[in-house]
């Protein structure tokens, strides 16, 4: 079974690489500026390393197959990127990622996690909806989420549909 661990600097460019192939399946239902989107800089990536808020899955040999970057975003834990790599998709990598930072913005006395997603991909809105997210109405997101939603409509994501998500830690349903 896949463990999970805080993030080193040696796996960051291994990030980089899960992204680019978690990437890949969003060409095969015609969302090809998605899967050729560039990957998180090493820089943005350090930098949640080194705040403590990067965690991978590995495999047997310690090699990273999934990965989570977490954000906070008006006080609340904010999903950056969970990403998997499709070779290991289906082993429940991203929840268990996701538990784990639940398991984090308690022990921080945060009360719900955020996240944006694309709300008719069924890995993506549907999925976090069966998790145990719910979808935000535009009067309920605040205003660090309405600003990442510009910032995504600016680099071209509104072209699917979108919308902010958020599950409150109390009553997350742990693996």
């Amino acid at each position: 079974m896949p463990s999970i661990r805080p993030a080193t600097e040696a796996d960051l460019p291994v990030l980089q690489d899960i992204e680019r192939a978690a990437g890949k399946p969003f060409a095969d239902i015609g969302m090809t500026a998605v899967a050729d989107d560039d990957p998180p800089t090493l820089a943005t990536l350090r930098e949640f390393q080194r705040n403590g808020r990067a965690w991978v899955a590995t495999d047997d040999a310690d090699r990273p197959i999934a990965y989570l970057v977490l954000g906070i975003v008006d006080g609340n834990a904010h999903v950056d990127q969970v990403s998997v790599d499709p070779e290991h998709a289906g082993r429940r990598l991203g929840k268990r990622l996701i538990d784990h930072a639940v398991h984090w913005a308690r022990a921080h006395g945060l009360s719900a996690v955020t996240l944006t997603t694309f709300t008719e991909v069924t890995w993506n809105g549907p999925y976090y909806e069966r998790l145990g997210f719910r979808y935000l109405a535009a009067a309920e997101e605040t205003p660090g989420l309405r600003a990442l939603r510009a910032a995504e409509a600016e680099h071209g994501l509104d072209v699917w549909p979108r919308a902010c998500m958020r599950a409150e830690l109390e009553t997350w349903v742990f693996d």
